[in-house]
């Protein structure tokens, strides 16, 4: 299968998803099942399943990318749900959250990871080759805890384990986890908690390491391909400051990229936002960066972040039609919902097909591969040698001060693009000063915090303008009747009340910002 032809997760996707939110307690082999009946209130039994057995072929990069992600690829054979799973984390805070994608044994055999799988996680890997690279054997043991109406609430399963190379065992552990059977709920952590707990009483250690990254010992344990470093102080140079602001954003976009592969809701909004932020530094910090290695970063992500700009904008829609509809009596409501929204769903299928395009390019490969390396080791000139407090403040206050003059000029009857180009220096003067203020501290803050209100309502009113064009394109079309672009105009109407008090709230807003943008950035 070619990445062409790759469905999108929520366009006949063969993979399927299943949240799993579980706790690890690593114990010794000699270790005795302590009771469980009564750990916690509501639960009464804990019935044993029969033992089975399970081979778990752990596919990854040569180099491990997947596990230092925290996400593990594995083939099983044996138990009641094998076949592919990949599982990629969504939360560690004591409790293990990952979803878990699914797949058939028949897709692919081992060493042959099914595309599109490959797809979901290409923004971990990039070019490297997903491989077998473990053997895991499990004997597992099912403990179902279950409540006074006999319902399981909670499962734990008593895993030995073997790591086998060459087909000898290299490695034993020994895992006990146990995973809640319902919606998390307080009852349900206080299940999970209250078993934990007994466990480590009896000399166990919980754990959020998977059997492959403990089969794997120290290897298993690497720092994933970016990290974002400690915050420098403002003596420290410029370069550091890059540095780290250089690796937040990468980092943010690349599971972003995930999120939008598998069509995960706002994962198309932090992916846009990733790019525009990582665009926005490099403009500000060009004096400190090599001109011809930003301009080409900047114009990729500038691809990207088109690519997404419908989907989003369409997103965008869809939640205002929905808004506004609610206005209208019932026969326009209806009239309008059925052009409108018919309209709007299929251009968002149609986007989504090509912004998937994009991601699944060579290009895109290239910049994700780019921006790696730039977060390692961002391409800086000697100006960035320079303590960040003293060459970061005048960049920062350039980019507030072109936002400045734009809209000392601006009048409430200017055009349309007049106040898009207003929010678009707004949103790079906001990614300016939220940059830095890890660095430069409270005020650097309070700017950006300003400068966020500005944006959200000059975003606001572009959607409105973007909308009343919509609505008048779509009156004018010769298949739409007089009914029709009737309620079509009250929609239009509505948005045009909806820009004319955004246009009001940022009258009222725009003078505070401007005082905080006019003090110093730093004491």
């Amino acid at each position: 299968m070619s990445p062409s032809d790759l469905p999108g997760a929520g366009s006949g996707s063969r993979l399927t998803t299943y949240r799993e939110l579980e706790r690890k307690v690593r114990v010794p082999e000699v270790l005795a099942l302590p009771q469980l009946a009564g750990v916690a209130p509501g639960v009464v039994d804990v019935v044993a399943g029969d033992e089975i057995t399970m081979v778990a072929a752990y596919h990854d990069t040569p180099d491990l990318r997947l596990i230092r992600w925290g996400a593990t690829l594995r083939r099983r054979e044996g138990g009641p749900d094998e076949g592919w799973h990949l599982k990629l984390p969504v939360a560690s805070d004591g409790v293990l959250v990952r979803d878990e994608l699914t797949l058939p044994l028949e897709a692919g055999e081992t060493g042959r990871v099914p595309a599109e799988i490959e797809d979901v996680v290409r923004a971990l890997v990039r070019a490297e080759p997903l491989v077998h690279v473990v053997t895991v054997r499990t004997r597992r043991t099912p403990y179902a805890l279950l409540d006074d109406a006999g319902t399981e609430v909670a499962e734990l399963v008593d895993d030995r384990v073997e790591t086998v190379e060459g087909g000898v065992v290299v490695h034993r552990f020994r895992e006990l986890e146990v995973e809640a059977r319902r919606e998390p709920s307080e009852h349900v952590m206080a299940v999970l908690d209250a078993v934990v707990t007994v466990l480590v009483a009896h000399g166990g250690t919980p754990t959020t390491r998977s059997k492959a990254a403990e089969a794997f010992g120290p290897r298993g344990g690497g720092a994933p391909d970016v990290v974002v470093p400690p915050w420098p102080g403002v003596d420290d140079p410029a370069s550091e400051t890059i540095r780290g602001v250089l690796a937040t954003s990468v980092r943010a976009l690349l599971l972003a990229d995930v999120g939008v592969r598998r069509d995960l809701p706002d994962s198309v909004h932090q992916m846009r936002v990733a790019a525009r932020t990582l665009r926005s530094a490099l403009r500000t910090f060009a004096p400190l960066v090599d001109a011809e290695w930003s301009a080409g970063l900047r114009a990729d992500l500038r691809r990207v972040a088109d690519a997404l700009a419908t989907i989003r904008d369409t997103e965008v829609h869809l939640a205002r039609l929905e808004t506004d509809a609610a206005l209208l009596p019932p026969e326009d409501r209806a009239r309008a919902v059925e052009v409108v929204g018919g309209w709007l769903r299929e251009r968002l299928e149609g986007s989504r097909a090509a912004a998937l395009s994009e991601l699944r390019s060579e290009r895109h490969l290239r910049l994700l591969t780019g921006l790696v390396d730039a977060a390692r080791d961002p391409h800086v000139t000697g100006a960035a040698d320079e303590p960040a407090g003293v060459v970061l403040p005048p960049l920062v206050r350039a980019a507030s001060r072109r936002l400045t003059a734009f809209v000392d000029r601006l009048e409430p009857d200017s055009p349309a693009a007049q106040w898009h180009r207003a929010r678009i220096l707004a949103k790079r003067a906001r990614y300016a000063a939220d940059a830095v203020a890890p660095i430069l501290g409270t005020r650097a803050r309070r700017w950006g915090e300003g400068l966020a209100r500005v944006t959200d309502v000059l975003g606001d009113l572009h959607d409105a303008s973007v909308a009343q064009q919509m609505m008048r394109e779509l009156a004018s079309r010769r298949q739409i009747d007089g009914l029709t672009g009737y309620a079509l105009g009250l929609l239009d109407g509505i948005e045009a009340d909806r820009a004319e008090g955004d246009k009001e709230t940022f009258d009222r807003l725009w003078p505070q910002v401007r005082r905080t943008l006019s003090r110093r950035l730093v004491h």
